[in-house]
């Protein structure tokens, strides 16, 4: 096939498209020739993302899934969709525990906006909450955030006037913030003021419709190195326009309602009682101390063996992989039970081991970051100094992002 000027430039604006909607890039800024097409087209891609769904399929969604709705969900439903309709910004805050059918909900609310063929944009504070709702990105990778927000006195989003997240953000009926008590409270307020600013409108937010979504009995800013107060004062419940948002809560716990499950019941009482603050604290130690019949206190040995019998024979099997984990809140206890479980599979061959690169590149800084001192570092993320692998045991690879 004799390839033309016209199918060359063809394929560089659908490759330059891929790369906006990955990285929000263009070609010339990765090394590649750009298609030759006007600058304002390129930046339509924010805007065709948000709007291409198949609004048929998303209309059937929203009829068949509507009578699923409890009379609490229903309520928030309704509401929500009330105050789209009608045109007018206001600010809510969904307080939902877990189990209470709050995902379902919001995926129900944007379907049902995005079959009138509007915009509803769904961001979220981590990746894990972003993939649980259709079209979901994370705020910093939507709205061009700052990594260190909370360091900046008044921060503001990387977004111009001629960008296509701008025609987003001044088209959009809904903005859904989920797992928002985890982002530092910077981060709203400068949302605050750029739709104040893209909107011309004064009103908090100016005067779009939020809809925020979260538990603060669970995971708060994480802000290194700081103390409790630094992080409650981050929170968004401090901040300056929450004096104007409204809260709707959802307490029904579906698991409980719909398998009548009595020990689910138990422990949901029992979550909620600690994130409450109604459980008692040793004045001594600030410890609380866990019902008896909370959870079973095992060793890591024990546990491994529990969730993952029989390793030996089955750790090939990826299907029964998928079905089995052990979470944990620190790194070394990941290193740890990762250690039994690899040390209770006899593979055929020796142990592999790897280390990380542990040289910096300017020989002068050797003297300020010893070898030793670099074979400690445990950094978030990264796999530990020394790293023992077997053959045909299961592993993540981790993508370079730089």
């Amino acid at each position: 096939m004799d390839f033309t000027a016209e199918m060359y430039n063809k394929a560089l604006i659908i490759i330059e498209d891929l790369c906006l909607q990955i990285s929000n890039k263009v070609l010339n800024q990765l090394g590649i020739p750009s298609p030759n097409r006007s600058a304002a087209a390129s930046f339509d891609v924010d805007l065709r993302r948000e709007q291409n769904y198949n609004t048929g399929d998303l209309l059937s969604y929203v009829q068949s899934n509507i009578p699923e709705l409890t009379l609490e969900q229903k309520g928030i439903y309704d509401k929500i969709m009330q105050t789209v309709n009608n045109g007018v910004g206001n600010i809510f805050f969904l307080d939902a525990p877990g189990e209470t059918g709050k995902t379902f909900l919001i995926r129900l609310i944007l379907a049902a906006i995005r079959s009138q063929n509007d915009i509803a944009l769904a961001l979220a504070s981590s990746g894990i909450a972003a993939t649980l709702l259709p079209g979901g990105r994370t705020a910093h990778s939507a709205l061009k955030l700052p990594l260190n927000m909370q360091f900046i006195v008044t921060p503001t989003y990387n977004i111009s006037k001629a960008s296509g997240m701008r025609k987003v953000l001044q088209k959009c009926k809904l903005i859904v913030w989920n797992e928002c008590t985890m982002a530092h409270k910077k981060l709203l307020e400068a949302l605050d003021r750029s739709l104040q600013d893209l909107r011309g409108n004064i009103k908090p937010f100016g005067n779009a419709l939020i809809l925020l979504a979260g538990d603060f009995r669970q995971t708060l800013p994480l802000i290194p190195r700081s103390t409790p107060a630094d992080k409650i004062n981050a929170c968004l419940k401090y901040s300056t326009f929450w004096q104007h948002v409204k809260t709707l809560k959802l307490t029904t716990n579906m698991r409980i309602q719909l398998q009548n499950d009595r020990s689910a019941e138990i422990f949901s009482h029992q979550l909620l009682e600690i994130g409450n603050g109604k459980v008692p604290v040793n004045l001594t130690s600030k410890q609380i101390s866990l019902p008896h019949n909370f959870c079973n206190l095992v060793t890591s040995k024990d546990l491994v063996e529990q969730i993952f019998p029989n390793i030996q024979s089955n750790y090939k099997n990826h299907d029964w992989l998928s079905e089995r984990d052990i979470l944990a809140a620190k790194n070394k206890d990941v290193y740890e039970l990762n250690n039994i479980i690899q040390y209770n599979i006899q593979s055929e061959v020796v142990t592999f081991t790897y280390k990380s690169v542990d040289t910096v590149v300017e020989a002068d800084e050797a003297v300020h970051y010893p070898t030793k001192f670099l074979n400690l570092l445990d950094l978030p993320g990264i796999s530990p100094h020394v790293l023992q692998l077997k053959i045909g045991v299961p592993i993540i690879m981790l993508r370079n992002i730089n």
